[in-house]
């Protein structure tokens, strides 16, 4: 019996931390212009896609005591920004990042739980933790959380939020007078929540939203990372550089979902990539290449190198070799925000494996942090990149990809009149919505505990 063809899920994401943006090109526009995040929204609406996706970073980062160039400076609040886009969309998916770690469960979950309502449906929260001192210094509690924290903090979070939305229950029935039909009437529940992060009670305050509760996106590859999002997520972000890394992730997380009492179909996996179209597959690597060192320019390879030899390397050359000392091992003094835990576990291996690619393919320090920093990238002509996406999802490495476009707001513009006709046409991706809410986009079941408030009335009202 052969394999049923997957459809593949699109989503469109609108960066604001980090390096993928060529801020520089004559064809880029704003970053905080609410015009710009309209733009992109139509444009994946048009397409069709599942939904657009907004990252967000809590402080400005600093190195060697200056913010670098590498964060939006002005971004508005996600919240206000995907509010705002639901007024002016009908059915793309709104998803924005809130972090667990200096957030508290009551007012996210009202906040998400009005988003839903005010979106119809189309409302989703990627559960993010925050590892550094730095970004604590903004909220009363300050400091941090190690890594085995921060992680039990983020589910004993999400269990609250699921908590106060399952809070209304929705279990008084009534008939209308006039037309006796059964009509659920919201019935406010109350909330105890004593665990070692929360010590809650009260009533919930927002009724139950169109999806129950927003769809759940996890963000991240480590052990700690696959395990909160099997346990809970409904999709988990990623990035791998390879079909076969993939496909190791994909099988890997999706094996973890047994334990929870949960199907493979119940988690999504959509790694974050990237683009480039040319005329020819020639012409869009030459493209890919140029757009690449705009990225990554010398200073800013200097800057992502001493994160992780935590060193002042200035005087250094971006266009010559690596430094011949090893990283400083310890208290993280050059990355602000960074001074507490360090972004990688092990920096001295780390640089080790830097300095073997380094050697091998002849690279100085910009082309090595090039190479290490890339996403997955589809990279030619439109009919070439969309067979490598199909080929991609056929296999099993992923269930489609979070498209993050060099430019904003107008680089999703060529692949939603390009590729996507072409991945119609090969039937793997949808020509209409045949839903309303982003649950259905994504081929998810409702939140148990709305198919369990719908089976409760659907029995109660046959037995009157």
């Amino acid at each position: 019996m052969s394999k049923p063809v997957k459809q593949i899920h699109l989503a469109a994401h609108f960066p604001g931390v980090n390096n993928s943006t060529v801020w520089s090109d004559p064809a880029a526009g704003s970053q905080i212009d609410f015009s710009s995040f309209v733009h992109l929204a139509r444009t994946a609406e048009r397409a069709k896609f599942d939904f657009l996706f907004l990252a967000e970073g809590l402080r400005l980062r600093e190195q060697n005591g200056e913010i670098y160039d590498l964060d939006v400076v002005g971004r508005p609040d996600t919240f206000t920004v995907l509010t705002a886009l639901a007024a002016v969309t009908d059915k793309l998916g709104l998803a924005g990042t809130i972090n667990s770690t200096f957030n508290e469960p009551y007012e996210v979950a009202r906040q998400f739980a009005t988003l839903d309502h005010l979106s119809a449906g189309r409302a989703a929260w990627n559960v993010v933790t925050s590892w550094d001192e730095f970004t604590g210094q903004n909220f009363r509690r300050g400091g941090f959380l190690a890594q085995e924290d921060r992680y039990l903090r983020a589910r004993q979070f999400l269990a609250a939020t699921w908590e106060l939305f399952d809070s209304w229950r929705g279990d008084e029935i009534t008939a209308d007078q006039d037309t006796g039909v059964f009509l659920t009437d919201p019935a406010p529940g109350r909330f105890d929540h004593h665990v070692d992060q929360f010590d809650i009670s009260g009533h919930f305050n927002v009724p139950r939203s169109p999806q129950g509760r927003p769809v759940i996106f996890q963000a991240g590859d480590s052990e700690e990372g696959r395990e909160f999002a099997a346990s809970g997520a409904d999709a988990i972000f990623t990035r791998h550089g390879t079909l076969e890394d993939g496909q190791a992730f994909y099988a890997d997380v999706k094996r973890r979902l047994a334990r929870y009492g949960r199907a493979p179909d119940e988690l999504k996996i959509l790694p974050g990539v990237t683009f480039v179209l040319g005329d020819t597959d020639a012409d869009a690597r030459e493209k890919a290449d140029v757009i690449r060192h705009q990225q990554v320019s010398g200073p800013t390879a200097i800057k992502l190198l001493e994160q992780l030899w935590n060193r002042d390397l200035s005087a250094y050359d971006p266009d010559g070799p690596l430094p011949d000392v090893d990283p400083l091992v310890g208290e993280n003094t050059v990355a602000r925000g960074r001074a507490s835990v360090r972004m990688h576990r092990d920096p001295t291996a780390t640089a080790a494996r830097w300095r073997a690619l380094a050697e091998e393919k002849h690279l100085s320090i910009r082309e090595l942090i090039i190479a290490v920093t890339g996403r997955q990238s589809f990279i030619g002509t439109p009919a070439t990149v969309a067979d490598a996406l199909d080929h991609f999802v056929q296999s099993d490495a992923s269930d489609g990809f979070i498209l993050t476009p060099h430019l904003t707001p107008g680089g999703l513009d060529d692949f939603a009149d390009t590729v996507v006709p072409l991945l119609q046409e090969k039937g793997v991706f949808r020509t209409e919505y045949e839903g309303d809410t982003l649950r259905e986009h994504l081929g998810l079941g409702a939140a148990r505990a709305v198919r369990d408030d719908r089976a409760g009335a659907a029995d109660r009202k046959a037995a009157s």
